[in-house]
């Protein structure tokens, strides 16, 4: 009998520590499992926000993560700040052209949309009346379908080939687009960039990596107000 009663406490123990090591591996899963679905959660409901441009947002001639939306996402994520950057540049891209695209991009759901064109449109001379028609046109389609977003119009200078009254019309269009629309203005996202040799790629049009950066600059001063 006394064999049997230590036999039977034996075993006993040993389940104990059975139960014992399968608490703790249930909870060491629930813990990996939570902070699988906590990191899950957070990629969510992070906001989006959409550089909706030409090929100075797409970046042309210089790496993706050189371009200046990215230098954004750099920001964004060395402030610990819970937003994701969707470049939606696209090189050559005119006023005309975004707005034939602009509702197959508003499928992806935003929070703030940067509305970057009318470069090409300046650089091509296109009557001032259509760049204004197609960029109001794409303004009210994001409102239309994202009422709560918020928007922030990227201002564009050209230098005076087509004549001095195209080029200040050119840059005055900006602004009372964005005081129409009661949106948010980059006054001139090329400053301190445009025109300056060593800025600048070798067609002069398109920033150099060290461009992007003060480019990335020009935007954040105004879109840190926006966030």
């Amino acid at each position: 009998m006394h064999l049997l009663s230590r036999f039977a406490g034996i075993l006993c123990l040993m389940a104990c520590l059975a139960s014992c090591s399968g608490n703790k591996s249930t909870e060491t899963t629930q813990q990996a499992t939570t902070s699988r679905s906590d990191t899950a959660n957070a990629e969510k409901s992070a906001s989006t926000i959409l550089f909706f441009g030409n090929s100075l947002t797409a970046g042309y001639g210089v790496e993706p993560s050189e371009a200046f939306p990215a230098l954004i996402q750099d920001k964004l994520d060395s402030l610990g700040l819970n937003y994701k950057v969707v470049n939606a540049g696209v090189s050559g891209e005119t006023t005309s052209g975004g707005n034939s695209r602009i509702d197959w991009v508003l499928r992806q759901p935003l929070d703030i949309f940067v509305l970057e064109l009318g470069g090409n449109d300046g650089l091509r001379g296109i009557p001032l009346t259509e760049t204004r028609q197609n960029l109001q046109a794409i303004t009210d389609k994001v409102k239309a379908k994202y009422p709560d977003a918020k928007i922030v119009l990227a201002g564009m200078q050209i230098p005076p080939n087509m004549g001095k009254t195209y080029a200040n019309e050119f840059r005055d269009l900006y602004k009372e687009l964005a005081e129409e629309n009661d949106v948010t203005l980059i006054p001139f996202l090329l400053e301190g960039v445009g025109g300056i040799r060593e800025l600048n790629q070798s067609d002069g049009i398109h920033p150099t990596p060290e461009g992007h950066r003060i480019v990335a600059n020009n935007v954040w001063d105004v879109l840190a107000n926006e966030l």
